[in-house]
């Protein structure tokens, strides 16, 4: 079986699951890349907090590339994360320069609502085309909506 060519699902199946994960994949680059950004230029009087917060999400952002990555590898499709590739379509660039706390949390909200709605579309087009694909997209997007809701309770007073 050739590596380029073999794949466990028939071409147009394979073709609608590995457009998805490619998706997957540039957003969790990039989300990794806002967290670290947001990381390293963070300043508060929520500094450790957020700091420590934006550690887990880039830790589950890098961990869910890589299992995106090998699955779209194991169904026959070429995943590209180059930094190219993660520019021409990924999410809202972070701002150069320190940022305050407050706008990191709502930078976040807003990089995690737009990633997991991207994430629930991908889990409706995956649905008969690679129920595999499609349960991994689903763990993606329970453990980036989790990250959204503590960023979430992280910005509202419930006042």
């Amino acid at each position: 079986m050739d590596i380029a060519t073999g794949s466990p699902l028939a071409e147009h199946d394979r073709d609608t699951a590995g457009e998805a994960l490619q998706g997957a994949l540039v957003d969790l680059v990039d989300l990794s890349l806002i967290g670290k950004q947001a990381h390293w230029n963070l300043y508060g009087p929520r500094f450790r907090s957020v700091h420590l917060q934006l550690d887990e999400v880039v830790a589950t952002a890098r961990d869910f590339a890589d299992q995106v990555a090998e699955r779209a590898a194991a169904i026959g499709v070429s995943p590209d994360g180059r930094a190219s590739t993660v520019a021409a379509g990924g999410l809202p660039a972070m701002p150069a320069g320190w940022q305050a706390d407050t706008a990191v949390v709502e930078r976040l909200v807003d990089a995690l609502a737009a990633v997991t709605a991207r994430m629930r579309e991908r889990i409706a087009k995956t649905g008969e085309a690679d129920p595999v694909t499609q349960d991994l997209l689903i763990t993606v997007s329970a453990a980036l909506e989790k990250h959204a809701w503590m960023f979430r309770a992280e910005h509202s007073d419930p006042r």
